[in-house]
């Protein structure tokens, strides 16, 4: 490993080593001080703007649905930063450097786009013709009380286990470039991390994210943008010339229709993006809290209408960034972080690891505050959502008999910690085992976990005729991702050379469907939506 001069913070890393490479240290580089007392002055912001937003109003109703008064366009904006988060910041552009996908995420990206549109045109009129504050409650109306707390169950194992990866995936560059040189443990860090979003949401909730979100969506949005020209800039050049050196690069292919077997084949992706955007955001309480705190169904289809737009174009900018990145990599010799233990490369390290020690001090800044407001908008997201769908879907928060009840707010107040403290178990739990992509990781985990919620809404929207036996759904919806595992764990033996991606969620939602279509009877006229 390449000796630095005593001080750099490179000296306290212990978890990963870095190939051979030369570095160019700029005289003002990014020090563990610079960086914290960024984080510092940031979070400040954050907690102002809590302040103000929450001091009038910091009852349920705002906490849970921002007392349906929000600004589509704010929304909209706000949303940009939740659906991205750490993972598309670090992890996308990392993977770009992998000959198998280069730019395959974009064709997971437009399955997205369609998925959005479904959800707008389907699902978000459903919602708001039933005026739910838990999108849950369609389960109980249509399949019955346990049918409901399954469904709840579930968003609440996957959102906290996907929003407690993408947190963990920021808290390593943040151990790795500050924490580890103050000799602070990773668990510290990670309750560090997780306090300062309790913080400035515990009070306002959902009325306090929607302006939260749209100032971190702000940083992000300039810090992808800006990091282009920064390292345009180092290479020399322009606009035009850049998108001609990335075009011609071996990072840009898109679209891959050569192997129907492999994992990056075009139709795969679009199905599965269509798909785990159904899941994933229409069939998710974080997201669709946000679209329900609006005046009416009309501005929150034009809120995701406007939000797939944006999605899309960001996602080009991204995986811009990421060939960029290798392609100053390749002419100034830097090499991908590897992990010191297993030897692999940790591409989601590489973009960190050129901003701090390749570029100088403002590139740095502003990859800091893109990353940090990419991972914290989700997490502040999800963390109240999470805390909602609690309140609501088990402790009857929105009935109106609870409505009046003396220390709702407090009860509250305490679902919101014990989410944050459930986060960090998962996150330290994470860090023990992992060795693999993190953007993969959340993906085939979301796959799993996701897939039965996917199969309870097909069966309730699309079986008009039918409800199903309900106190025999948790059985299905846990056997369903089991049987799931063990296709995907035998898919050689079984379909040859055949690999899942994320079309797996498709095989999960289909199996839970056909076990509830097994469990099902004829239904009453009054359940038929």
């Amino acid at each position: 490993m390449q000796r630095l001069k005593k001080g750099s913070i490179l000296n306290a890393v212990s978890l990963l080593e870095l190939e051979p490479c030369t570095l160019n240290l700029e005289p003002f580089y990014m020090t563990p001080f610079t960086i914290l007392s960024l984080i510092v002055v940031y979070f400040g912001l954050l907690l102002l703007v809590s302040h103000f937003v929450s001091k009038k109003d910091s009852g349920n109703d705002a906490f849970f649905k921002a007392n349906k008064n929000s600004k589509w366009y704010l929304v909209a904006f706000g949303m940009i930063g939740t659906a991205l988060s750490g993972v598309t910041f670090i992890s996308v552009p990392g993977e770009v450097g992998n000959p198998d996908n280069q730019f395959k995420y974009f064709q997971f990206v437009l399955g997205n786009a369609i998925g959005f549109i479904i959800i707008a045109k389907i699902l978000l009129p459903l919602y708001y013709r039933m005026n739910l504050t838990s999108i849950y409650g369609y389960i109980e109306q249509r399949l019955g009380h346990i049918s409901y707390k399954t469904a709840a169950t579930i968003f609440l194992i996957s959102r906290t286990i996907g929003s407690s990866f993408r947190l963990y995936l920021v808290v390593i560059v943040l151990q790795r470039y500050v924490f580890d040189f103050y000799h602070i443990p990773f668990a510290v860090t990670v309750l560090i991390s997780l306090a300062l979003i309790f913080a400035y949401t515990y009070r306002g909730g959902l009325k306090t994210i929607i302006i939260t979100d749209t100032l971190q969506t702000f940083f992000l949005v300039s810090s992808v943008f800006l990091t282009i020209f920064f390292v345009c800039d180092s290479l020399d050049l322009g606009v035009f010339e850049a998108f001609e050196q990335v075009k011609n690069s071996n990072y840009s292919k898109v679209f891959f229709f050569e192997d129907f077997m492999k994992g990056n084949y075009f139709w795969k992706q679009i199905l599965g993006g269509i798909f785990v955007t159904i899941a994933m955001v229409g069939l998710d309480q974080d997201l669709m809290q946000k679209n329900l705190s609006c005046k009416n169904i009309g501005e929150a289809q034009k809120n995701m209408f406007t939000f797939t737009g944006i999605f899309v174009i960001i996602n080009i900018f991204f995986l811009s960034v990421g060939a960029l990145l290798y392609l100053f990599a390749e002419k100034n010799g830097i090499a991908v972080p590897t992990d010191l233990v297993t030897g692999k490369p940790r591409t989601d390290l590489l973009f960190p690891e050129i901003a701090f020690y390749h570029l100088n001090i403002i590139p740095s800044i502003v990859f800091l505050l893109g990353l940090t407001a990419a991972t914290f908008a989700t997490t502040d997201s999800a963390l109240t959502a999470l805390t909602t769908s609690f309140c609501v879907d088990f402790l009857g928060m929105d009935k109106a008999e609870n409505s009046s009840k003396p220390n709702m707010v407090r009860t509250r107040h305490f679902v919101h910690i014990g989410f944050s403290f459930l986060m960090f178990l998962v996150i330290v739990f994470f860090n023990a085992i992992n060795d693999a992509s993190v953007v993969s990781m959340i993906f085939k985990i979301a796959s799993y976990t996701y897939g039965p919620l996917l199969g309870l809404y097909a069966f309730g929207l699309f079986v008009k005729s039918k409800t199903v036996h309900d106190k025999w759904v948790p059985l299905v919806c846990v056997l369903s991702p089991a049987i799931c595992f063990a296709i995907s764990k035998n898919s050689a033996a079984l379909f040859g050379d055949y690999v899942f991606d994320n079309e797996l969620i498709i095989v999960n939602g289909l199996i839970t469907f056909l076990g509830l279509w097994l469990i099902s009877r004829p239904a009453d006229k009054q359940t038929r939506f």
